[in-house]
C-alpha cells in the first residue's frame, strides 16, 4: 500500500501537514506542480512494449488527435525563405531515443516494479515521467492552486506524457528559423530526414551553450574533443556529451532487454566538425540569438524516418476507463486507534484501460496523499504495488482544524473521464480548538 505519511511518527505527520496547510505562503516558483507530495503512476511492462506502442502513436498523432494540448502540431518544412506547415508526423526513431535518454522508458520511480502502481518519476527540476516533461509542470496551473487536469495526465498517464513530449519536440523543430537555426539547408529542411532534427533535439534538453549550468554546445571547451561516440549502454559518463549526441548514440545502439533490442538500430550521422562547413557554422562565436549564422546542411549519410505502421493505438492503450470509489463517507478520530486517525479511500477503474485521477480537499485541515494517481481496468496487467486500484490517505492538520468537530469534502476527479465524485469527511478531535491569540484567564 502507498504511504508517505504512514511511515512517519505523529510529530512529523503534523509537521508535514502544517507545510501543506501553509502552501500558499511558499514560493511556488521553486516548487513542482504537485509539491510537496508526489503523485502515483502506472509502470508498464519491463520489455517496454506499451511504451513503444505509445511512442509509435504519438509520432503519428494517433493518441489524442482532437486534443489541443496533446495532439501533435503540424510539423513545418523548408528553409528560411519557404517555411510551410507540412504534416502531423515526426521521426519515431528520435522520439524513442529521447525517451530512453530521459527515463530509460519508465513512468514511475525506480522503486516501482513493472506492471504496478507506485510513486511517479519526478526529477529535481520538475521533469515528469517517460519524456521528463518539465514545460508546464513547474507550478500548479489549476484553480485554487491545484494542478490542472493536463498536469495530472502528464504526471500519471504514460500515453499523455509521451504525447506531450512529442508535442514539445515538434515545437522545438517549429521554432526554426525565427528562434533556432536550421539543419538541412540542402534538403529543404525536410523533417522526414532524421539528421535534420539535430537542432530540435538539442533544444529539447535546452538550447544551451558555454556558461550555462549544463551546456549542450558540441564545441564547448569543457567537453573533451575529439570524443568517442556515445554507445548508450551505461558504460560512459553522460556529462562528457552534449544532449543531442546521447540521443544519436541511442538511435544507433538500441537498449536491450531479455536479449532483444527495443528498436531497430539507425546509424544516424552527426555533423562532422572537422569539416569547415559544419565547424564554421556551429562555432562558439555564432552562438548568439537568433542563431541565423548556424544553419547547416544535412549531415551525410542521411537517413529517412520509417513511419510505424500501427492502428487503433488509442483504443488499445487508453481503453474506456470508469471512475469509482469504495466509500462516500469516511471518519477520522484523533482519540481512537492509530488506524482511526487515517482514512483510506480506494479509487478503482471499473472500465478498461488506464484511469488518471486527482484528489483535492475543500478545507486546508485535510491532508490528501497522494494528490493524484492511476488505476487500471481490465486488460491491463498489474501485479504488485497499489494494484489495480489507487489509494488515497486522508489525515488532518490540527493547526488548521476550526473545531473539535468538523466536516469537509474530498473531490476526486479525472482528466480522462467526465464527471467527478465527492467523499464526505467527518473529523472528531480529542482537543479543544481555541481562537488564535486568546488564552485562558488564571
Amino acid at each position: 500500500m502507498h504511504s508517505l505519511l504512514r511511515a512517519l511518527p505523529l510529530a512529523l505527520i503534523v509537521g508535514v501537514a502544517f507545510l501543506l496547510g501553509t502552501r500558499a505562503q511558499l514560493d511556488v516558483a521553486t516548487a513542482c506542480a504537485f509539491d510537496p507530495l508526489r503523485p502515483d503512476a502506472y509502470e508498464a511492462d519491463a520489455l517496454r512494449d506499451r511504451y513503444l506502442l505509445a511512442l509509435d502513436g504519438a509520432a503519428t498523432n494517433q493518441l489524442f488527435p482532437g486534443d489541443s494540448y496533446f495532439r501533435l502540431p503540424q510539423v513545418e518544412a523548408g528553409t528560411r525563405v519557404n517555411r510551410v506547415e507540412l504534416t502531423r508526423l515526426l521521426p519515431v526513431e528520435v522520439l524513442r531515443a529521447i525517451g530512453w535518454v530521459e527515463s530509460s522508458l519508465t513512468m514511475a520511480s525506480r522503486s516501482t516494479r513493472f506492471d504496478s502502481i507506485g510513486p511517479a518519476l519526478v526529477s529535481f527540476d520538475c521533469g515528469h515521467g517517460v519524456m521528463q516533461v518539465t514545460s508546464g509542470m513547474t507550478v500548479p496551473l489549476g484553480g485554487g492552486d491545484q494542478p490542472s487536469g493536463d498536469q495530472v495526465a502528464v504526471a500519471t498517464s504514460y500515453p499523455h506524457n509521451i504525447a506531450r513530449g512529442a508535442v514539445i519536440l515538434a515545437s522545438k523543430w517549429n521554432d526554426a528559423p525565427q528562434l533556432r537555426p536550421i539543419a538541412g539547408t540542402d534538403t529543404g529542411g525536410d523533417p522526414a530526414i532524421i539528421e535534420n532534427w539535430y537542432y530540435a533535439v538539442w533544444a529539447y534538453n535546452g538550447f544551451t551553450g558555454p556558461g550555462s549550468k549544463k551546456s549542450n554546445h558540441p564545441l564547448d571547451p569543457t567537453l573533451s574533443w575529439p570524443r568517442t561516440g556515445y554507445v548508450c549502454d551505461g558504460t560512459q559518463s553522460r556529462t562528457r556529451y552534449p544532449y543531442q549526441e546521447l540521443v544519436w548514440g541511442c538511435m544507433a545502439n538500441p537498449a536491450e532487454r531479455e536479449n532483444q533490442q527495443l528498436w531497430t538500430a539507425v546509424p544516424t550521422t552527426l555533423p562532422d566538425f572537422t569539416n569547415p562547413q559544419f565547424y564554421d557554422a556551429v562555432r562558439l562565436n555564432n552562438f548568439t540569438f537568433p542563431y541565423r549564422d548556424m544553419d547547416i546542411p544535412t549531415p551525410r549519410p542521411a537517413h529517412q524516418t520509417q513511419a510505424p505502421s500501427v492502428s487503433n493505438v488509442a483504443a488499445l492503450l487508453l481503453g474506456s476507463p470508469r471512475l469509482s470509489i469504495d466509500q462516500s463517507t469516511v471518519t477520522i478520530r484523533t482519540n481512537g486507534t492509530p488506524d482511526q486517525a487515517t482514512a483510506r479511500i480506494r479509487v478503482t477503474n471499473t472500465g478498461t484501460g488506464l484511469l488518471s485521477w486527482s484528489a483535492s480537499s475543500s478545507d486546508g485541515f485535510l491532508v490528501v496523499a497522494p494528490p493524484a494517481g492511476s488505476a487500471v481496468g481490465s486488460g491491463v496487467p498489474c501485479t504488485s504495488g497499489d494494484c489495480p486500484a489507487g489509494e488515497i490517505e486522508v489525515t488532518i492538520n490540527p493547526s488548521l482544524l476550526p473545531a473539535s468537530r468538523a466536516t469537509a469534502t474530498i473531490t476526486i476527479d479525472s482528466p480522462t473521464v467526465t464527471g467527478s465524485t465527492t467523499v464526505l469527511v467527518q473529523v472528531f478531535a480529542d482537543f479543544e480548538v481555541a481562537a488564535p491569540g486568546t488564552s485562558r484567564a488564571p
